[in-house]
């Protein structure tokens, strides 16, 4: 992922606000915000033979403290018109390689329970249920109702 992806990938990302399933925010940052949040070794779109993006993966730090160096938070997005193709568990694979590759040694994600295909996707990709947050925010886009979140994580089971 590049700054020559940032329309495409902040297009996706405002698609999946927009779907009211997919996150808290409600709209997407400008790509200063963006790219400074997330890990520049660790973030990838997928494109096809024409170079559209269909979709993306990026990761944050969950904690600037040391002992959490090998944590990291990730978001996957795949836009609308290319969900069920494979694309996002391309992204979540080569996400995996690059973070494995880098010494990183869990991968964590939160996940609203009514995105199903999220969940099956992470499950699908090794990623375990490790609780439930339940009412953890008010979702403002959704009559401010109370949201839970179904924490993931993948631990590698070699690092």
């Amino acid at each position: 992922m590049t700054e020559a992806d940032a329309e495409a990938v902040l297009a996706i990302y405002q698609a999946g606000m927009d779907s009211g399933d997919a996150s808290f925010e409600h709209t997407a940052p400008d790509w200063a915000a963006f790219d400074a949040g997330r890990l520049p070794g660790h973030r990838f779109v997928a494109v096809d033979e024409a170079g559209t993006v269909l979709g993306w993966v990026a990761v944050s730090p969950v904690s600037a403290r040391a002992v959490y160096a090998g944590v990291v938070e990730h978001s996957v997005y795949v836009d609308a018109a290319a969900q069920g193709r494979g694309v996002g568990r391309a992204l979540l694979d080569a996400l995996i390689a690059s973070t494995e590759a880098d010494g990183i040694w869990t991968i964590q994600s939160g996940v609203f329970p009514e995105n199903g295909a999220s969940l099956a996707l992470h499950r699908a990709a090794g990623f375990r249920v490790v609780g439930v947050r339940e009412r953890v925010g008010r979702h403002s886009t959704q009559d401010n109702r109370w949201r839970d979140v179904v924490l993931l994580e993948r631990r590698s089971p070699r690092i």
